[in-house]
């Protein structure tokens, strides 16, 4: 019989990994990534702390910057809860990007439609579509996956190019706003905005649908009865069909869900940012949630956290090369080691858990 004692002795690496607890774990690549960003800068001659000093004052310091980094997380908790949540089903969904794309281009077509609607009736509407086109193209590779066992991985990143590349035709062709040059839509009605906070930034109130949403995706996951049976596919897919779980059903419900989060982060982008749908309007923000949704691992609510991250990187980056000769691919370093050492902790994690041998 093997014990947990032999377990740990013949698995060290993971032993070692596994002391720093839950929190420790978590914030580990945050921490080496600024280690490294930090060699970087001192062995290419630069002062490392000034720099970090530079970024955390654009991102933190006064209320018109701590509201702009808000604003550049709020896409990034949306998305990575969305990734979050087929990641828990075990299913490795890359695909969130599309959906997003789909959903921002649904609200927009709400937003420019639908403009005798009271801001009362068409937000929500605009939402609520934008969540259900997410949910049906997500709808597609869930179905492969479940039903003839076609890899996600695959399935949701050839899609993406599918949903982007449409929506382009959309709005270069029949929706290109009138008299423009430009590649976007009809601006959205004035009552079809997301209100925001203040003058100074557009900080508006999808970062608090965000972050009532990831603790209502928190709660799914813990306490009911659809949230236990994808955790139960996610640890292990045969002992949950064993136990009585429609297995193929599960991850076509967590991919619907992340689809629906990933077109609402579309919708609040567009609704609340942009006021109307502008070709290849995002930065990436699906494939940025992966790298949020795998720091925050099984823990829901530490996607906010990781996405301020982000939203800090961002923000405050935009400074570094305008009052330093630093350019600011910094950043995009800080942001690749952070998903290097995500990456890592899966690998620590499958090593802790693999079974020693006699």
């Amino acid at each position: 019989m093997i014990t947990t004692e032999t377990t740990v002795r013949q698995n060290p690496t993971a032993s070692a990994y596994n002391r720093f607890g839950p929190l420790g774990q978590s914030l580990a690549p945050f921490v080496l990534a600024l280690i490294v960003g930090a060699v970087v800068l001192t062995v290419t001659g630069k002062d490392a702390l000034g720099t970090y000093a530079i970024i955390f004052q654009q991102a933190f310091l006064g209320v018109t910057n701590l509201a702009d980094t808000l604003l550049f997380s709020t896409p990034l908790i949306l998305t990575g809860v969305a990734t979050l949540v087929a990641f828990r089903a075990g299913v490795f969904n890359v695909g969130v990007e599309g959906s997003l794309y789909l959903g921002a281009f649904m609200a927009a077509w709400v937003g420019f439609t639908w403009t005798g609607l009271p801001g009362v009736v068409v937000l929500p509407l605009a939402f609520v579509l934008a969540g259900l086109v997410g949910a049906l193209w997500a709808w597609v590779p869930a179905a492969l996956k479940a039903y003839l066992q076609v890899d996600e991985v695959v399935t949701t990143l050839m899609l993406n190019y599918v949903a982007i590349f449409f929506t382009s035709f959309l709005v270069n062709g029949p929706f290109l706003a009138p008299g423009t040059a430009n590649s976007m839509s009809p601006a959205v009605a004035p009552q079809a905005e997301v209100p925001r906070f203040m003058q100074s930034s557009q900080f508006n109130w999808s970062f608090v649908f965000a972050i009532v949403l990831t603790f209502g995706g928190g709660w799914m996951l813990r306490r009911s009865t659809l949230g236990y049976a994808i955790r139960m596919v996610g640890d292990n897919s045969r002992f949950a069909a064993a136990g009585g779980i429609n297995v193929a059903r599960t991850l076509i419900y967590a991919m619907l869900l992340s689809g629906m989060v990933g077109g609402f982060a579309g919708a609040a982008q567009i609704l609340g940012v942009n006021g109307r749908f502008i070709d290849n309007f995002s930065p990436g923000y699906g494939f940025q949630g992966i790298t949020v949704a795998l720091l925050a691992a099984e823990r829901p609510l530490v996607v906010i956290p990781a996405a301020i991250f982000f939203g800090a990187l961002t923000n405050g980056g935009g400074l570094v090369q305008l009052f330093s000769n630093i350019p600011i691919d910094l950043i995009n370093v800080l942001q690749g080691t952070v998903m290097l050492f995500a990456t890592t902790r899966l690998a620590f994690k499958w090593l802790k858990s693999r079974p020693g041998k006699e």
